[in-house]
């Protein structure tokens, strides 16, 4: 498959993104947002799972807390691709 081919097939589902602000990169945070969730519903102190993550995907503890602010607000509503 061509670069053009796979833009062209995910046309779409990429305005999308662009546009609700969203960067391509973040699909590498899907597996420490996930593990966020599912330790504190196991009622794990807050902090405390930050500060494991933070360890474990090697990246700072605000940069941890930002990840789960982004993933957990919800997608602004675009004009352009009339998607919420």
């Amino acid at each position: 498959m061509k670069v053009y081919e796979l833009l062209s097939f995910n046309r779409e589902m990429l305005k999308r993104i662009h546009h609700a602000g969203i960067k391509p990169d973040d699909y590498k945070y899907l597996d420490l947002f996930n593990e966020y969730g599912e330790r504190v519903a196991q009622g794990e102190k807050v902090t405390y799972v930050v500060a494991c993550l933070s360890e474990k995907y090697h990246i700072s503890e605000r940069q941890v807390y930002n990840i789960i602010g982004k993933f957990s607000s919800d997608v602004s509503y675009c004009k352009i691709c009339a998607v919420r």
